[in-house]
């Protein structure tokens, strides 16, 4: 079981570590049970981490099948907080790297907006929304404006 996270900039923390280590069950101890997500892939949303964690499984297995490190940065972060709500805007970069070679594969940056409460103590993402710019000429979002 993961240890209390009391501090919000350690969620992003845990994130960056459990996306690199490719470990489920630690990216998704920093989720609430009825997180809410809108994410900029597939699905318009996913309720519940039930949800979730099927679509952190399946991102962390392809990464895991193409033989990828998958390392996170957190940019221009912005943090607002009360003892019991949280609030974080930031730039967050992917960088993907071939586990054999160590060569930089690709790289793309979404923008990122968390809400989070304190649960027991503990930090936990109760919604999450991130996002691209989009070309307007041609619809398609733009992965590398910074």
């Amino acid at each position: 079981m993961m240890t209390a996270i009391s501090k919000v900039q350690d969620v992003l923390e845990n994130y960056k570590s459990a996306v690199y280590e490719k470990d489920v069950d630690q990216f998704l101890s920093t989720y609430a049970t009825d997180v809410h997500i809108y994410d900029c892939w597939g699905n318009w949303e996913c309720k519940g981490i039930s949800s979730w964690r099927e679509n952190v499984v399946m991102w962390f297995n392809s990464l895991s099948e193409d033989r990828n490190l998958l390392k996170v940065g957190f940019n221009d972060v912005t943090l607002e907080e009360n003892t019991s709500v949280a609030f974080v805007h930031c730039a967050v970069s992917f960088v993907a790297y071939s586990e054999q070679s160590g060569e930089k594969l690709r790289q793309m940056t979404n923008r990122f907006t968390f809400g989070l409460k304190k649960v027991n103590e503990s930090w936990v993402i109760t919604h999450e929304h991130s996002s691209l710019p989009i070309d307007m000429n041609t619809g398609k979002g733009i992965f590398n404006l910074r």
